[in-house]
């Protein structure tokens, strides 16, 4: 046996006479210092986790033929030379892992790869979070790509992200009526925040339909919004609106993730409450392609009385509540529209941000604490 490393050695050093012993092994261990002293915990567990998969593979026969340096791998007899280069190749994934993970190809890690898995939907939510969305790459959205760099590239597209719950009767309310209250709800949110008319600045004569006449003050309020809007009577309460002359919509998508859900109310009524966030890419209209986010959450709170005991509108929805808090919109503007900021704007087009920075995405803060006119921390 040690005849055979002798030799071995021996081959070695003659096959590459211009890299002394010394030299190459220093030139290891610096290697391998360097990359402990720099490389992230997280990654470096990773790393670990690929160096042992990729030795599983080898040893059932899975990876190709010089797979590791190539066909010269085969001619290397020499035990030194077998350790360098596999400390080179350890070091090279060490490094790649430490840098950015989701370059590694394949499903090395047994659950597919970190760009696929921040691709993938995100399950329905069914209950309040309870933090903000994890941080992710921060990537520049594009006209092809106009949710890069935001957790909202994991929610629901559209309407599909709405989820009416199964209906179930409740406190003498039936099951039949309990569906009803839900589906209204439901439309009521596509009307106001999704439908393309709505957010051209329309009139949402689909959504107004959906509420009660009889009660005059929520329908007078929102009328008013859309007629004269000013501080008091803003349609942006209720409704998502943009000025066509100043920003579009990018593409047909608009990203949302919320939850609803509903009981008996106070008025021989099916209460539903629904709280969603809904997530807008636009682009001017001046022809430039930079591409922002506006991100607007919805509180609501609606209820569908019995009309036998209440003078109420059949089929028609009364409002409870109605709550919102829209992040990346310029300031004090009370014209009916939301105004996205862009980063390349030299001043915003409003007063300065006054209130506190704050996640537009973080879902689990109470929006009736949410200061209006805040700094986002990101869009």
């Amino acid at each position: 046996m040690n005849t055979l490393s002798e030799a071995l050695e021996l081959t070695h050093v003659s096959e590459d006479p211009k890299i002394p012993d010394d030299v190459w092994d220093q030139f290891v261990r610096d290697t391998e210092r360097d990359i402990r002293a720099t490389a992230p915990k997280e990654p470096s567990a990773r790393a670990r986790e690929v160096a042992e998969r990729l030795r599983r593979q080898e040893a059932r026969g899975e990876l190709p033929e010089g797979w590791r340096t190539g066909p010269a791998w085969q001619q290397k007899k020499s035990r030194r030379g077998l350790w360098g280069v596999l400390g080179i190749a350890v070091a090279v994934v060490v490094a790649v892992v430490a840098v950015k993970p989701s370059l590694i190809p394949g499903d090395l890690f047994g659950g597919g790869s970190s760009a696929e898995s921040a691709a993938s939907p995100l399950p329905q939510e069914t209950a309040a979070p309870t933090t903000a969305p994890a941080a992710v790459d921060p990537e520049i959205p594009t006209l092809d790509d106009p949710f890069a760099g935001s957790p909202a590239k994991q929610w629901a597209d559209g309407e599909s992200g709405i989820v009416v719950p199964k209906a179930k009767a409740v406190s003498g309310q039936s099951a039949a009526k309990v569906g009803q209250a839900l589906d209204l709800t439901k439309k009521l949110l596509v009307e106001s925040n999704l439908a393309p008319g709505t957010l051209r600045g329309e009139r949402p004569a689909a959504a107004l339909a959906l509420l009660d006449p009889k009660q005059g003050d929520v329908l007078k309020r929102l009328n008013t919004g859309l007629s004269k809007p000013d501080k008091d009577h803003d349609p942006l309460s209720m409704f998502s609106r943009f000025d066509p002359a100043e920003v579009r919509l990018v593409g047909d998508v608009i990203k949302l993730r919320g939850r609803m859900t509903f009981k008996a109310g106070e008025h021989a009524s099916v209460a539903v409450h629904a709280d969603y966030t809904f997530v807008y890419p636009v682009v001017r209209t001046d022809g430039t392609t930079e591409v922002t986010r506006t991100i607007v959450r919805r509180v609501l709170d609606v209820e569908l009385p019995d009309p036998a005991k209440y003078q109420v509108t059949p089929g028609r929805l009364n409002v409870l509540r109605y709550d919102e808090s829209a992040g990346n919109t310029t300031c004090d503007v009370h014209d009916g529209f939301l105004h996205p900021e862009f980063p390349t704007t030299a001043e915003p087009s409003g007063p300065a941000p006054t209130g506190p920075t704050r996640d537009p995405y973080d879902r689990s803060e109470d929006i009736g604490r949410i200061k209006d006119c805040g700094t986002v921390s990101r869009v």
